[in-house]
């Protein structure tokens, strides 16, 4: 005669869980840093905005390569802003400053010298199509010419950014350079053997 199975009893998961304190709920609107660590082994906590950034291409060009991206940028925007705007010099000036940033960040670290130059040059070639010049070639020199005098303070603008973010950069490349110094002196530093105690 077979015996009914018998199964010990089972706890039944109780489909309502138990209230969360609030210590443990989760604010929706705080902020969330993630935590690196630098190479010095220390942690640092790395704002999302700056992730942000980090996360968006980062080519890095050659001294010409970044001219000629900011000369061919700019040349574009300005015949966008001509046939759009009528020419805008406002428009085109406040253009000018982040193709001066991204100049500046796009530009490899050994032709960081380069970014202050290029920004400038690439200035004066965009502002052909909206300097607004007779036919012949004499007419549109002087118009460049009078757009690059009335329009100097977007020149110089732009100019400033391409520089202090270039020299930032530079000073974050000598500052990693020095880590690595100190780490490579320190690791390669012998080990001095123990003092023998005097009989």
């Amino acid at each position: 005669m077979e015996q009914p199975r018998t199964r010990p009893p089972q706890r039944r998961q109780s489909s309502q869980q138990a209230p969360l304190s609030p210590q443990s709920t989760i604010d929706e609107a705080t902020t969330v840093y993630r935590v690196v660590a630098t190479p010095d082994g220390r942690a640092r906590r790395v704002p999302p905005a700056l992730l942000a950034l980090r996360r968006m291409p980062n080519p890095r060009l050659t001294g010409i390569g970044a001219g000629l991206f900011a000369a061919a940028a700019m040349f574009a925007l300005a015949c966008l802003d001509w046939l759009l705007f009528d020419g805008s010099a406002i428009l085109y000036g406040v253009l000018f400053l982040p193709v001066s940033a991204l100049t500046a960040l796009w530009v490899r670290p050994a032709d960081l010298v380069t970014a202050p130059i290029s920004v400038p040059i690439a200035f004066a070639v965009g502002v052909i199509p909206i300097a607004g010049g007779t036919g012949n070639f004499g007419g549109q020199t002087m118009a460049v010419v009078t757009a690059l005098a009335v329009h100097a303070g977007w020149l110089y603008g732009g100019t400033l950014i391409a520089g202090l973010i270039a020299s930032v950069r530079k000073i974050r490349l000598m500052r990693q350079r020095r880590r690595r110094m100190r780490a490579a002196t320190k690791t390669a530093r012998p080990a001095r053997p123990p003092r023998r105690p005097k009989p």
